[in-house]
């Protein structure tokens, strides 16, 4: 857990107490900020609620922002002896949405978030009102960069992953177009200071289902069959073009898939969208919710 001294030195960018669920694997800590319509918001590997802030913070006056950390992410716990697979993850998320009883949920998702999200979106379409696709992928691919695939590697990724959190910190310096600050560089490592707190990190990376004898692989392919549900819901790409895990290619693969999607390309924009864009993802989301009232 992430003390509340550590905590304060990123309070000016994540004042939020947050809240807490029990959920498989432990406590699952979650923003849930103002009152209205839903924006639920899922991060990916190696970040946590953090990396949404800038949302939270445009939209909580008018809206209901929930924003959960996965469990062995952010503030919550960091069990290190669960599953840790998509499916698990897929399942907390649907116990948040359930537990709180979202509707016409705007979901948001990246990296990671983008899996899990559609893997939950499937089991509950009836819920989902509008889709906001950043950075991500919710189908089959093996397309992995070499500097990821290095992670599953027995004994090595885990000593770097785990041993010198070699993972996020190459995350903060490679994953923005333009650079981080220090207290941001900060805030996204924060909660991934030991090798404990650094399991989730690394069971991300090999959980990444390649071919189909891996154990996620079909949880993936669930979710992949599953997007066809959502052809008629209203959804915006917004795309960071400077991305060298999750490139323009997969961007494209979105498109094929919703040929009516809202797209937003940016060649000065790296994996974290939110960091390099935020006022960008922030306009073009107010202006789609705008012309896509109560999710039609």
């Amino acid at each position: 857990m992430v003390g509340v001294a550590r905590l304060d030195e990123i309070r000016d960018l994540y004042p939020w107490s947050g809240h807490r669920l029990a959920v498989d694997g432990g406590q699952m800590h979650y923003l849930d900020e103002g009152q209205g319509e839903v924006i639920l918001a899922l991060h990916g590997n190696p970040t946590w609620s953090f990396y949404w802030r800038n949302l939270v913070s445009a939209f909580c006056d008018d809206f209901r922002v929930v924003v959960p950390d996965h469990i062995g992410c952010g503030l919550s716990d960091k069990p290190q002896d669960w599953g840790y697979r998509l499916a698990d993850h897929r399942d907390n998320v649907i116990e948040l949405i359930e537990h709180l009883d979202l509707r016409n949920i705007t979901l948001v998702v990246h990296d990671w978030g983008g899996a899990i999200g559609m893997a939950a979106a499937a089991r509950c379409p009836d819920r989902i009102g509008r889709l906001v696709i950043t950075n991500t992928a919710a189908f089959r691919s093996d397309r992995i960069p070499a500097s990821i695939a290095s992670c599953r590697v027995p004994i090595f990724g885990t000593v770097a992953v785990r041993g010198f959190n070699g993972f996020a910190r190459a995350a903060v310096h490679r994953a923005s177009h333009n650079g981080l600050s220090r207290v941001v560089k900060r805030g996204l490592l924060l909660p991934y200071d030991s090798w404990a707190n650094r399991i989730a990190t690394h069971r991300f990376v090999q959980d990444i289902p390649l071919n189909a004898t891996h154990p996620s692989y079909s949880t993936l392919l669930e979710a992949e069959e599953g997007l066809a549900q959502f052809t008629d819901c209203p959804m915006m790409i917004c795309w960071g073009d400077d991305d060298f895990c999750f490139t323009p290619w997969f961007r494209q693969q979105w498109q094929t898939r919703f040929p009516n999607a809202e797209v937003h390309p940016w060649a000065d924009v790296g994996h974290y969208v939110m960091e390099d864009a935020p006022d960008r993802v922030i306009s073009c989301l107010s202006d789609f919710i705008a012309r896509h009232p109560s999710g039609e």
